[in-house]
């Protein structure tokens, strides 16, 4: 057989164009990748990349430790300083997501950190940063969670924000409005919040590192505009924010301080091993705020365990300095370096790959968390994304983590404890699954649309309603169980539902329509879809119509808030991955398109074995909040590779084979 692939033409400025694959290359590429993904496996047996956020999640652990009364030393701070200038951008601010335009609650909750830090306002970087502030507006502009963030320094008035009451707790979970019904992130972080809201802490800050110059001239803070028309959402918080701030004045609360009992009580109870609340940082740091005003001492062990818990989320070396990860994904991580290794040919038998179904065994979730108010009858077993994460184990890890499982095979004595641990998940997402046929991250049927207006809502998105992406997971991991077909059928018709206009599928857990679509059609295929129909067919026409020139695709966070820009923006190799995994499973792995995208990977390939990716291609809250896994562009590519090789290569083999058997 030749070295090179049969050479398909595709049209490039005008002209036809060969493209040609090295079989060679190929194989080296994917040795090279693989090598470069076992070197990264803990000792434990688990992978793990770093998790990056804007850099008001690294700056905000100087505030952080300002109200928690803890000293920063004088080294780590500058590491923090340098790392914070190294990311604004030239006009002066700073983005939510690397090469996105400046955000303004991103760039004030910075600009406090550094001015907290000791840096002076006269810097020339910082009077570039505070003209870029106050020509958006100001503080007086930013979103909730900044006020809230400011007002516990001082920054900002509390009489200023809405009001989280902490009766809330109170609300029967029959009751439209309750606790319950809120996403799992945003439960935790009201709770914590409805204590700030009582407590109204005030931390002084030091002579003159305040915000007062991000003021506008009459503008001091002023309670949030009206919503649109006369009757809307918006509005009719506004009005009962209205009645409970004349409650909060009142000096008579009948039943105040048992709700504030229960608040607390369920907010340390709902503390993980590790320290965290719910292992992300904003419901985490406020729960510590809130726990420090009710009295907490230092040394109190909740206390204790967050903090300790708080550095174990900090890289710092001296190439990228000091950052604090929003949150981390051990779990998620390993089961896709899982998958990637086996799908590119290891063994099922590996040693790296029998240590690391081990460690993801110990992990499974066997306690009733959250989830379970809706689905008590539901048995346990799953996963979550984090190290530590009882209370909330999701869905998606729940269903890829058995999907690497499936490939791994343990000795005979281990085997029963894994296929037993499988079972307990397939029946705990299929119990997940929810009326309108999908699956949401973490809950069941959290739809309620009044919810999505609460004030809060401007960054910490209140509901957890079913999307493309997770329900593509469910239905691929029910599928290779089987027993499930209603539950996959459902989810097959919930996806024709969702999908767009023009093919393709919205992305909440990845950017955007290229992660929804790519993941979407290897569902489709799983679940027995003829992906010649046209709802397939459709999709494929998107992904091919959106391939960049150099072969690859991308798409900018950008395409959350504007759609027109779906599928659009520089090629990264996750992504490139995605839409080539969607393509394969859909058929296309001799069409020319994905030779080109697998030529894009090949040529980008760095010689360690890594892609180079700086964009962020994964998502926390759309619109708001954005991240980068830096294991995206190793196993993702290398999977993409692997099922191109396994697809294309390996079937001309057997083709070859056949025809000389019959010679």
């Amino acid at each position: 057989m030749d070295a090179l692939t049969p050479n398909p033409k595709v049209r490039h400025m005008g002209l036809e164009v060969t493209v040609e694959i090295d079989l060679d290359l190929l194989q080296q590429a994917i040795r090279r990748a693989q090598e470069y993904l076992l070197g990264l496996q803990k000792p434990e047996g688990y992978w793990i990349g770093e998790l990056e956020a804007d850099a008001s999640v690294t700056a905000g652990y100087i505030p952080v430790m300002h109200f928690m009364g803890r000293r920063i030393s004088e080294e780590r701070k500058q590491r923090i300083i340098q790392f914070l200038k190294s990311r604004q951008n030239t006009d002066g601010s700073w983005p939510a997501y690397h090469g996105g335009p400046g955000d303004l609650s991103v760039s004030v909750q910075v600009y406090f950190a550094l001015k907290l830090a000791g840096v002076s306002a006269e810097e020339p970087f910082m009077k570039k940063a505070r003209e870029f502030i106050r020509a958006r507006g100001g503080v007086a502009r930013t979103n909730v969670i900044t006020r809230v963030w400011l007002a516990c320094f001082g920054q900002f008035p509390w009489s200023d924000i809405p009001i989280m009451p902490p009766e809330l707790i109170f609300l029967p979970k029959w009751f439209y409005f309750n606790i319950y019904e809120f996403s799992s992130w945003a439960r935790a972080t009201i709770m914590a919040l409805a204590l700030l809201s009582h407590l109204r802490p005030l931390c002084p800050v030091p002579e003159g590192r305040g915000v007062e110059e991000l003021y506008l001239e009459g503008e001091w803070p002023r309670p949030p505009g009206h919503g649109k028309g006369m009757i809307s959402w918006e509005n009719f918080y506004l009005v009962v924010d209205r009645i409970l701030k004349a409650y909060q004045k009142s000096p008579i609360k009948p039943g105040r301080g048992t709700a504030l009992r229960k608040v607390e009580e369920w907010v340390v109870a709902h503390q993980d091993a590790d320290g965290s609340w719910g292992g992300i940082l904003l419901p985490w740091v406020y729960s510590l705020y809130a726990l420090k005003e009710l009295g907490y001492p230092d040394d109190h062990p909740v206390i204790q365990k967050g903090l300790e818990g708080l550095e174990d989320f900090i890289l710092e070396d001296e190439e990228r300095g000091f950052r604090l990860q929003p949150a981390v994904s051990p779990i998620w991580d390993t089961a896709w370096a899982i998958i990637a290794l086996r799908d590119s040919g290891l063994p099922p038998d590996h040693p790296a790959l029998l240590q690391a179904a081990r460690w993801l065994l110990k992990k499974e979730i066997r306690v009733k968390g959250d989830w379970a108010v809706k689905n008590p009858r539901i048995e346990p077993g799953g996963w979550a994304f984090e190290f530590e994460n009882n209370y909330y184990p999701d869905i998606d890890d729940s269903a890829v983590v058995p999907l690497g499982l499936l490939r791994v095979k343990l000795p005979e004595s281990e085997e029963p404890q894994k296929l037993q641990a499988i079972r307990r998940a397939a029946n705990w997402v299929a119990g997940m699954q929810s009326s309108d046929g999908g699956w949401a991250a973490f809950d069941k049927d959290n739809n309620k649309r009044a919810l999505a207006h609460i004030p809060f809502a401007d960054f910490v998105t209140p509901l957890d309603p079913t999307s493309p992406d997770v329900t593509s997971h469910a239905i691929e991991f029910l599928s290779a169980i089987g027993g499930f077909k209603e539950r996959v059928r459902k989810g097959v018709e919930y996806l024709k539902n969702a999908q767009e206009a023009d093919g393709a599928w919205f992305g909440r857990w990845g950017v955007n329509y290229i992660y929804g679509t790519g993941l979407v059609l290897p569902a489709l295929k799983a679940a027995g879809e003829d992906v010649r129909s046209q709802y397939i067919q459709e999709a494929v026409r998107w992904l091919k119509s959106h391939q960049n020139e150099d072969g690859g695709w991308g798409e900018s966070c950008a395409s959350y808030d504007d759609p027109h820009l779906r599928g659009q923006g520089p090629s990264t190799a996750s992504q490139t991955a995605w839409a080539l995994l969607g393509l394969i499973a859909a058929g296309e792995a001799k069409s020319p398109e994905v030779r080109k995208g697998v030529r894009f990977l090949l040529e980008t390939q760095r010689e360690d074995g890594s892609w180079e990716e700086e964009a962020f291609t994964g998502t926390g809250f759309p619109r708001a909040f954005y991240l980068r896994y830096h294991l995206y562009p190793v196993y993702f590519p290398l999977l993409a590779l692997a099922r191109y090789q396994r697809e294309v290569i390996d079937n001309e083999n057997n083709e070859n084979s056949a025809g000389r058997d019959e010679s």
